[in-house]
């Protein structure tokens, strides 16, 4: 394993970072002590035994509610049952018998949202029963025991004796089993394999710069976990943000165990298929709104790109070689000395010009934006944030103070909402500036200290927004005696609120644009508000491997678009691994080639020319399938289905899928199997049920089986399922260069009934929802036999009409040159066939519904 080059690190250190690195450990204990919250906070208890919690035991009281709801209690809590929906039910424990209205910085969909479902509930003297159609939940009394059961009678889970609590150190803790054989899945970000069987996890957001695999915790720990057998999977999602560890079958198979320092037990599970799971999942936490359609482009990034001539340079040669790109990032070099919403005047003396520069060049700009506020007088964001009171102090009232890449720095109270007002109004000036969107980093939050995961100490206070110590309308609180909740419970959420505080603050200042915001942390519900990479990976074919894993496992958390610095961020790739990465880069939710400072050039033509043709193969070929992406990125903003899912998503009674991450799914229609062994011009392939084409060779074969399949360096092995129909765009050098008046269908003949999606809109307005602002078409083949059938677009929903008229039928798969060819709801222009790969090609005139005849 590669190790981190600290020579690298080094060149982005100074003295003064040094010794703020130094200072720190010793204010903050001196803050500590003062504020009598050393030994709460920074002497964790031992991990308790299982016996020293306290649980229900035997059951003293029931009540049924009207919701209808279950409690049982006994002396030492209470668990209550929610049906939400009927495969979907919510469970909180508590040690007394109240339950305040519960408050969630993830679930967009409270308790109040649900409709009232129609569930049963009886009572006998041993036990009680609640079933909601599809679920049926069993509450043993003496003792206390819970199984849940679906509608067919199979056990999804059990559990023995219910949440314990710590009585002493506020802990909890929740064992229950599931089916031993089963897979897991889920958690965000961890650096391993697909499948988690038989690994302990703990849910810590944790800046690890240069990672390994297996390292754990990563940057976005996300507390849903959804485990697979004989094609019925369960969701668990944990609604609670103190830290805490998820043992997934590592002390015995099926046992799951999960353990968080505080907080209360709320426990909310779905059941059903992998695809029904996510869709509720993404239903309680909610579902990303559609980025800017550039926003899955190409991007270009580095630390840093400086000075402006440097940054023109580089949108120069991608234009001049023809390489698509959309987008270059901006890293901390462009601040004045790294202080946020400000720019380097002396490397960047006209930032308005040079961004006007690359926008008539068709390039958007996001620039990156920490939290850490420098604590200098003179900076304006630090004064006014000093007068409005907004950072986070000690319990003692000092503000926390952490080194980062400014020196010292204070660190804005984002459980504030008067403080996420005041942080979204601060983008502004980079947005007057023509800056078009954000890249929030180091926002775990992590601190340079010299030591991995250094972040804001335990005991620091937050605004407690679940009791409304929030201050008032248009001021923020001062008053320290109010009651706060502390950073161990907000750490694992501060991302997710900078992000959040962000994108409200591009939709108030920028009403009418798609805001995008790129974020490094995050938590459960992340997806309403920014997408995501992978963090601070290395240059080895073992990361490239790792990063299918952990998109893969991110795109099962509810994060749909995601990806990793393609190249890897810390080292340098080859020539060989760089054309690879590209390769699986043109195939991932979010494409960004990023390097860190020191780092050779990982621009595509800093490779040679062989390689350079290779990347502009694969970023042509995205380009084209920008409307079958964009399409899935739609599924995903409305449904939550990720836009690259393991097999075992759609096909999830395929038991040989359940492990399988060295290949994968990418929307509906194509399966991508990278190459990821440095030499290899070949490997096996797993085709699941049906029939699959080679996207190259068109070859068909039946699924079921794994097959040998050439692929030197400038092929990546790529599968199409036969009946899809693609949608294709000509290549464009960005997102917008030309109006799209041409779209190329490309339908992949087999027998039978097969539909694909077209999601339509013009990309940028913020109400794509509206009737008018979008088109959804269904792109149906009805095939008879090998030769004759239908071939139809049908508008199912919207009203808007985009400027294309022409279509091209690319029919792939015939057996012969069919006898007659006609249109309705358009007119035939042109047929031609071509005996060499059987292919018919047909160019229709078509604004809206069409279909096409074809006999014999």
């Amino acid at each position: 394993m590669a190790k981190l080059d600290l020579s690298l690190v080094i060149k982005g250190i100074n003295l003064g970072m040094i010794a703020n690195s130094m200072i720190h450990p010793f204010r903050t204990w001196f803050h500590e002590i003062r504020s009598g919250a050393f030994r709460q906070f920074t002497s964790r208890l031992p991990r308790p035994h299982q016996e020293s919690f306290t649980f229900l035991g035997d059951i003293a009281r029931v009540d049924a509610g009207d919701c209808p709801h279950v409690t049982v209690g006994s002396s030492a809590g209470s668990m209550r049952v929610i049906p939400l929906a009927d495969d979907l039910l919510q469970l909180r424990f508590r040690p007394g018998r109240d339950f305040p209205e519960a408050f969630s910085y993830s679930v967009e969909r409270s308790e109040a949202d649900w409709q009232p479902i129609q569930a049963a509930v009886t009572e006998t003297d041993d036990r009680i029963e609640l079933a909601t159609g599809a679920l049926n939940l069993l509450i043993e009394k003496k003792p206390f025991r819970l199984i849940l059961r679906d509608s067919d009678g199979h056990t999804l889970l059990f559990d023995e004796q219910g949440s314990g609590h710590h009585p002493a150190g506020g802990q909890i803790v929740w064992q229950a089993h599931l089916d031993r054989d089963g897979a897991f899945y889920g958690l965000g970000e961890k650096a391993g394999a697909l499948n988690h069987t038989g690994r302990r996890f703990e849910l810590w957001n944790t800046d690890q710069i240069g990672y390994d695999r297996d390292i754990d915790p990563l940057y976005m720990s996300v507390p849903f976990l959804m485990a697979l057998s004989d094609g019925r999977a369960v969701g668990l999602f944990f609604d609670n943000t103190f830290r805490a560890t998820l043992n997934v079958g590592a002390s015995a198979p099926g046992r799951i165990e999960y353990r968080a320092e505080g907080g209360e037990f709320r426990l909310y599970v779905m059941a059903g298929t992998p695809r029904s799971v996510m869709a509720r999942y993404t239903e309680l936490t909610g579902r990303m709104k559609l980025p800017p359609l550039w926003a899955l482009g190409f991007h270009q990034a580095r630390w840093s790109y400086y000075p402006e001539l440097r940054v023109l340079e580089i949108a120069q040669e991608f234009r001049q070689r023809r390489l698509p790109c959309d987008t270059i990032h901006l890293d901390i070099h462009y601040m004045d000395g790294y202080r946020c919403f400000t720019w380097d005047r002396r490397r960047f003396p006209d930032p308005r010009g040079m961004l006007a520069d690359l926008h008539s060049q068709g390039f958007k700009i996001i620039s990156i934006i920490d939290p850490g506020i420098k604590t200098d007088p003179g900076y304006r964001v630090y004064r006014e944030g000093d007068a409005s009171d907004v950072f986070v102090r000690f319990p003692d009232g000092a503000r926390f103070t952490g080194p980062v890449w400014p020196g010292s720095c204070h660190f804005p109270d984002f459980a504030n909402p008067d403080v996420r007002d005041w942080w979204g109004n601060l983008y502004n000036g980079l947005l007057d500036d023509g800056i078009d969107a954000f890249w929030n980093d180091m926002n775990e939050p992590a601190l340079i200290t010299g030591r991995a995961g250094q972040t804001i100490s335990d005991c620091v206070r937050h605004a407690n927004e679940s009791a409304g110590q929030v201050g008032t309308e248009g001021q923020s609180t001062r008053d320290l005696d109010a009651p706060k909740t502390h950073h161990a419970e907000i750490h694992n959420v501060y991302g997710l609120l900078m992000a959040r505080a962000s994108v409200e603050g591009l939709r108030r200042l920028r009403p009418d644009r798609r805001p995008l915001i790129l974020s490094r942390s995050g938590w459960a519900g992340l997806q309403r508000y920014a997408i995501h990479w992978t963090g601070d990976n290395k240059s080895t074919w073992d990361h490239l491997r790792l990063s299918v894993q952990m998109v893969l496992n991110l795109g099962l958390s509810g994060i749909p678009i995601t990806g990793p610095d393609i190249g890897g961020f810390t080292g340098g790739p080859t020539p060989e691994l760089f054309a690879r990465w590209m390769q699986v880069g043109a195939f991932m939710p979010f494409f960004r080639v990023h390097c860190m400072q020191g780092a050779p050039n990982q621009e595509p033509w800093n490779f040679g020319e062989e390689v350079e043709a290779i990347t502009r193969r694969y970023l042509d070929l995205r380009y084209r399938m920008l409307p079958y992406l964009y399409t899935a990125a739609w599924q995903a903003a409305t449904a939550g289905s990720p836009i690259a899912r393991p097999l075992c998503f759609d096909y999830p009674a395929d038991r040989s899928t359940y492990s399988l991450d060295d290949e994968y799914l990418w929307g509906d229609s194509l399966l991508v199997a990278p190459i990821m062994e440095e030499g290899a011009t070949g490997r096996t392939v797993y085709l699941p049920a049906g029939e699959w084409l080679d996207f190259w060779s068109r070859c068909r074969y039946q699924g079921g089986q794994t097959i040998e399949i050439d692929a030197p360096l400038d092929r990546l092995p790529l599968f199409v399922k036969a009946g899809s129909i693609i949608p294709l765009w000509p290549v464009q050098q960005h997102v917008g260069e030309q109006v799209i008046d041409h779209l190329t269908l490309q339908v992949y003949w087999t027998a039978g009934e097969h539909t694909s999606l077209h999601y339509e809109d013009d990309g940028l307005c913020p109400d794509y929802a509206s009737r008018q602002n979008h088109r959804l078409s269904c792109l149906i083949l009805r095939a008879d036999d090998g030769n004759s059938g239908r071939i139809l677009r049908s508008i199912r929903q919207g009203a808007y009409q985009p400027p294309t008229r022409h279509i091209t039928l690319d029919v792939i798969g015939l057996e012969r040159e069919p006898a007659s060819v006609k249109a309705q709801g358009g007119n035939l222009i042109g047929q031609t066939w071509s005996d060499r790969d059987n292919r018919l090609t047909l160019m229709l005139e078509a604004m809206k519904t069409f279909e096409v005849h074809l006999d014999g």
